[in-house]
C-alpha cells in the first residue's frame, strides 16, 4: 500500500509541476485587450484549472482507485510476459472493419500501398483480423450470374500477407442512407431495372415511398430476377463466392462469414432511413405496405378469423415521439388483440427471412472451416419506453414481459451462427434522456439471449470512438464479469469488431490508446494466431439443425433475467486521470 500512495502522490506532483510551469503565468493588463487568442488561451487555463482541481479532489477521496489507474499505465510500459495459458482463457479477439469502399463501385482495389501500410501497422499494434463488406451490387454488377470477384481476390491476398484474419460480409444491401455511410454503392442495376417496373420488390411504408437499400422479405420466394427468387440470387452469389475463395477458405484465412439479412446488413426492416428524412429518436415507421406483403398479411389475417384487419394506419411518421401517435401512446394499438396479432406477423416474417437464407448459407458452405454469423441492431432509442416503438417498427417485437431477442438466437442457434450485436460503446449517460435512451440494458438483454441459447455472441461500435470511456465499456462488454485469473471467465465474447479504419484511427494519439485496447481486450497476452489457445475451435461447417417450428421459435420470447454485469471493467484502458493526461497535451497539438 505504502508503494501505491507514494506512486499516487508521484503522480500528483507530476501533473502540479506540469500546470505550475505552463499555465501558471498572468497576461499582462496592457495586452487584455489583445482580442479573441488572449481570451482563448484564459478560458483553455480555467478549464485546465477545474479538471485538474477536480482530479486531485479525487484522487484524495480514493487514492487506490486513482492509483489502480497509474499502475496500470506503468504495467503497460514494462516488456510483455510470457503468454498465461490460464489467461488466454479471457483473450477476446479483436477486428477492425475496413473503410466501406476499400473496393470501388467500379471494381477496383484503390491505393493498395498505403492500405498495405496501414493493415501492417495494425497487425504491429496486436490486431487480429479485419472485417470488410463484400458488395453484391459490385461482384454482380454486370448482370445475372455474371461475378466478378478479382478485386475482392486482391484485397484478400493483401490481408493475409499482412498476417491479418478475415471475417467477410456477403453484403446483399446498398451503402449509402445510413449512419456513417460515405460512398454510394446500390444494388446490382439489372435489379434496380426490375424495379422499375415493379418497384414493390422494395420495401414500402404507409405513404408509398420506396427503400431501395435492400429487396422487401415479400419477394423471397417470388420468381421475379430472371425466373430466380431473391433467395436462390442470395445462394447462387455465396456459393460462387466459395467457389471463387476456395484457396481463401481452406487454409483457414476466412474465420467468419456474416451473412447480410437486411439494411446496413443487418437484420430489420429499414425503419429509420436518412435519406427519408429520418432524424434521432424519431420512431421510425413500418416497413410492410409493399404489395406482396399486403398480400401476405391479409392471407394471414383471413385465415385467423380476421378478413376485415388491415396493416396499421395510426403509428405516426418517421420522427415522431410514441405518445403522439394511437398505436403505441398510452392504451395503444400494440395492446389490442389486432396490434399483437400485427407485431406478431411483422416480426414472425423478419425470423422466418433470417432462418431461410442462413439455411441456404450453410448449404454454400458446409464443409469449411468457418462460423456464420448475422447481425442484430442496436436500436437503444425507446427502449424504456413501455411500448418500445423504434424497436417494434424494426421489427424486434420486444417488451418487458415478452423477449424479442432470444427467438433471433434461437434461430441462429439451429445454424451454428454467431449473433452480432452493435452500439456495445454507449453508455446510458451519454444518451438523451426525452429518448428513454437504454444502450447499457439492451446490450446486457440481447447478449443475455445469446449466451441464454448456447450461442456465441460478438459485437461492434455503432459509431466511431476514439475516447477512453467507449473503450472501457466495450471492455466491459466483452466480459461483463471480468477475467478470470485460473482459466475461462463467466461470460466472455467471441470476438469485438471495431468501426472502423480510417485516419482518424490512425492519428498518433489515437491509436496509442487504441493499441492499449487491443491489449486489454487480449487479457494484457500478447497477440496469438493460434485460436485455440483462447478456445475457438473452428471445425467444419456442419448441416443446419431440423427446422424449428415458429411456436419453438416463439417460446424463447419467455422473459428471462439478464446475466449480471459489474459497473466496471477490470481490464481499463485508463481513466478520469488518464482522460485529463489526453485533455492536457492535446492543447499543444
Amino acid at each position: 500500500m505504502a508503494s501505491i500512495l507514494q506512486s499516487t502522490q508521484g503522480e500528483i506532483r507530476k501533473i502540479l509541476w506540469f500546470h505550475h510551469e505552463h499555465f501558471q503565468w498572468e497576461m499582462p493588463s496592457s495586452n487584455r485587450a489583445k482580442g479573441a487568442r488572449g481570451g482563448a488561451r484564459q478560458l483553455k487555463r480555467q478549464e485546465l484549472r477545474h479538471a485538474l482541481a477536480s482530479s486531485v479532489s479525487r484522487i484524495v477521496r480514493n487514492p487506490q482507485a486513482v492509483a489502480s489507474e497509474i499502475s496500470t499505465t506503468e504495467q503497460e510500459a514494462q516488456t510483455s510476459l510470457p503468454c498465461n495459458e490460464k489467461m488466454m482463457a479471457n483473450y477476446v479477439p479483436v477486428y477492425v472493419m475496413l473503410p466501406l469502399g476499400v473496393v470501388t463501385v467500379e471494381n477496383v482495389l484503390e491505393d493498395k500501398d498505403r492500405l498495405e501500410k496501414q493493415l501492417k501497422e495494425l497487425r504491429a499494434a496486436g490486431v487480429d483480423g479485419v472485417m470488410t463488406d463484400v458488395w453484391w451490387g459490385i461482384i454482380e454488377s454486370q448482370g445475372p450470374k455474371q461475378y466478378d470477384w478479382s478485386a475482392y481476390r486482391s484485397l484478400f491476398q493483401l490481408v493475409r500477407e499482412c498476417g491479418l484474419k478475415l471475417q467477410a460480409i456477403m453484403s446483399f444491401h446498398q451503402c449509402g442512407g445510413n449512419i456513417g455511410d460515405i460512398v454510394h454503392i446500390p444494388l446490382p442495376q439489372w435489379v434496380l431495372d426490375i424495379g422499375e417496373s415493379d418497384p414493390d420488390i422494395f420495401y414500402t411504408n404507409r405513404t408509398g415511398n420506396r427503400n431501395m437499400e435492400y429487396l422487401s422479405l415479400g419477394v423471397d420466394n417470388r420468381r421475379l430476377f430472371y425466373g430466380r427468387t431473391a433467395v436462390e440470387i442470395y445462394s447462387d452469389c455465396m456459393q460462387s463466392f466459395r467457389e471463387n475463395m476456395s484457396d481463401f477458405l481452406e487454409d483457414g484465412f476466412i474465420i467468419d462469414i456474416e451473412v447480410g439479412l437486411g439494411p446496413a446488413g443487418e437484420l430489420r426492416y429499414p425503419s429509420y432511413p436518412r435519406n427519408q428524412g429520418w432524424a434521432f429518436p424519431g420512431i421510425g415507421e413500418f416497413q410492410c405496405y409493399d404489395k406482396y406483403l399486403k398480400t401476405e398479411f391479409k392471407e394471414v389475417a383471413t385465415s385467423e378469423g380476421h378478413p376485415e384487419w388491415e396493416l396499421p394506419d395510426n403509428a405516426g411518421t418517421y420522427n415522431d415521439t410514441p405518445e403522439s401517435t394511437e398505436f403505441f401512446g398510452s392504451n395503444g394499438t400494440y395492446l389490442t388483440e389486432k396490434g399483437k396479432f400485427f407485431l406478431t406477423w411483422y416480426s414472425n416474417q423478419l425470423l422466418s427471412h433470417g432462418d431461410q437464407i442462413l439455411a441456404e448459407a450453410n448449404k454454400a458452405f458446409m464443409g469449411c472451416k468457418v462460423k456464420l454469423a448475422a447481425k442484430v441492431s442496436g436500436i437503444h432509442w425507446w427502449y424504456k419506453a413501455d411500448n418500445h416503438a423504434a424497436e417494434f417498427t424494426a421489427g424486434y417485437y420486444n417488451l418487458k414481459d415478452r423477449d424479442g431477442y432470444r427467438p433471433i438466437a434461437r434461430m441462429l442457434s439451429r445454424h451454428y451462427g454467431i449473433l452480432n450485436f452493435t452500439c456495445l460503446e454507449m453508455r446510458d449517460s451519454e444518451q438523451s434522456a426525452d429518448a428513454k435512451c437504454g444502450p447499457q440494458e439492451l446490450v446486457q438483454q440481447v447478449l443475455s439471449a445469446g449466451w441464454r441459447e448456447n450461442i456465441d455472441v460478438a459485437g461492434e461500435n455503432a459509431l466511431s470512438r476514439y475516447d477512453r470511456d467507449g473503450y472501457n465499456q466495450i471492455l466491459l462488454n466483452a466480459r461483463p464479469n471480468g477475467v478470470n485469473k485460473e482459466g475461462r471467465p463467466k461470460l466472455r465474447m467471441y470476438g469485438v469488431t471495431y468501426l472502423r479504419l480510417s485516419d482518424d484511427l490512425m492519428q498518433k494519439t489515437n491509436f496509442n490508446i487504441f493499441k492499449t485496447f487491443v491489449k486489454k481486450m487480449h487479457a494484457d497476452q500478447d497477440y496469438c494466431p493460434d485460436q485455440g489457445k483462447y478456445n475457438h475451435h473452428i471445425g467444419p461447417l456442419e448441416r443446419s439443425k431440423p427446422e424449428m417450428t415458429i411456436e419453438d421459435l416463439l417460446e424463447a420470447t419467455e422473459p428471462m433475467e439478464p446475466f449480471p454485469w459489474d459497473k466496471e471493467t477490470d481490464m481499463s484502458v485508463g481513466g478520469a486521470l488518464a482522460n485529463l493526461l489526453d485533455k492536457i497535451f492535446s492543447m499543444f497539438k
